[in-house]
């Protein structure tokens, strides 16, 4: 980038000015990663200040049997398949009450697309899961789960969010949503919920209320200029409904081992590498500044490493997500070691670490709790800090 684009660029930013879709691509050809991540903590001070948001939650995957054989996808099992396995709704709800003297407060849950399930079973489960824990908030289903459930059932959208809501659903999962760009999209994803449905469905959620996460699949097959299209659609929807709480890029992940039967199930992976830590830092950093109007930015740890997690934080992130305790959609894949499980110790402890103010949130970012900083290490630890892998 020349020095007169890079002025431009800066002086946009600390003027507050919109960015374009050119402006967006620029950034992303950038080779100065410290400038880059200097003009993003930038614009996540004036939106969060020195705040870092988290939550105690519980990720649940009812079933992993899905009709869907997207390219990425190590998740996924077959009817019959050895380790395809489907919860019972007891099941389901012992395991959700596991964490409930660690003062759980948000229940996240995605699954496969069953060829078999009745409709029945979904609004029948989150009705069970929100009698056993009232007092916690349901974040479930993808807007490809809900056109799933479109076509099972016979009902529209509209109808199936009205009955979910019924049953206790707080909010919609950002997920389904990887690329939306179909040059891309046409290779990694076999269902048929694309850009049309994905954004149809988010906007009727916000229609009747729920504030919604949006994601981002990123460092498989597509280029730069496939996230800020991505982006851009993203930030027009917002624009128009004001619906979306955060934005959540999410790292591509090779399915390095599966314990249960040794296959590879990712088709894409002999052509692709999962992205470097700087190259996340930067899909961080050009996210925040393309976003005016998303307040904000989440990085998954799980998938990117508790390391870089605490990094993306000075790259524009103002969210760690949660405890998590058991994701298996990206567990079934990794080989380097994050955990599942954080405790809010340990999630305060990252974001102190890292030079922020924690605030405890809920589902739809309100405050739960403020944690002040403490006065000095002494008070904290009496080892050196650890280094997450």
């Amino acid at each position: 980038m020349d020095v007169g684009l890079k002025r431009e660029l800066e002086a946009k930013v600390y003027a507050g000015e919109r960015l374009t879709r050119e402006d967006g691509v620029a950034l992303y050809e950038s080779d100065d990663l410290a400038w880059l991540g200097r003009l993003a903590h930038h614009k996540r001070t004036e939106m969060n200040g020195d705040r870092v948001m988290f939550n105690v939650n519980r990720h649940l995957n009812l079933t992993n049997v899905c009709s869907a054989s997207c390219a990425y996808c190590s998740f996924q099992r077959k009817p019959g398949e050895k380790d395809a396995y489907t919860m019972r709704i007891d099941e389901a709800v012992r395991k959700a009450k596991e964490m409930e003297n660690e003062q759980l407060t948000e229940l996240h849950i995605v699954n496969g697309l069953h060829p078999t399930l009745p409709w029945r079973y979904y609004p029948k489960v989150l009705r069970e899961l929100k009698a056993a824990l009232p007092n916690v908030k349901l974040k479930c289903f993808t807007a490809t789960e809900v056109q799933w459930f479109e076509k099972i059932s016979g009902l529209p959208a509209s109808e199936i969010l009205d009955e979910l809501m019924d049953a206790g659903l707080e909010s919609l999962t950002g997920g389904g949503a990887e690329i939306f760009d179909w040059e891309v999209r046409q290779h990694i994803v076999d269902h048929n919920c694309h850009w049309e449905d994905w954004s149809r469905i988010h906007r009727l959620a916000h229609e009747k209320g729920m504030k919604t996460p949006a994601t981002m699949l990123y460092g498989h097959i597509e280029e730069p200029r496939h996230r800020v299209d991505h982006v851009m659609r993203l930030r027009e929807l917002q624009d128009e409904t004001g619906g979306f709480a955060v934005f959540i890029p999410l790292r591509y992940q090779h399915d390095f081992v599966d314990s249960a039967d040794g296959k590879i199930r990712n088709r894409i992976q002999e052509r692709t590498t999962m992205a470097a830590p700087a190259e996340s830092l930067r899909t961080f950093a050009v996210s925040r500044l393309m976003f005016d109007n998303v307040p904000h930015l989440k990085n998954f740890w799980v998938m990117h490493g508790l390391s870089v997690a605490q990094l993306s934080l000075n790259f524009g992130a103002d969210d760690l997500d949660g405890s998590v305790v058991e994701y298996k959609i990206t567990h079934d894949a990794d080989s380097y070691g994050t955990p599942t499980t954080m405790h809010r110790d340990d999630l305060l402890n990252i974001i102190w670490d890292a030079g922020f103010q924690p605030v405890e949130r809920n589902t739809r970012y309100e405050i739960v709790r403020e944690y002040a900083k403490p006065t000095s290490l002494a008070e904290r630890r009496s080892e050196p800090q650890q280094v997450w892998a």
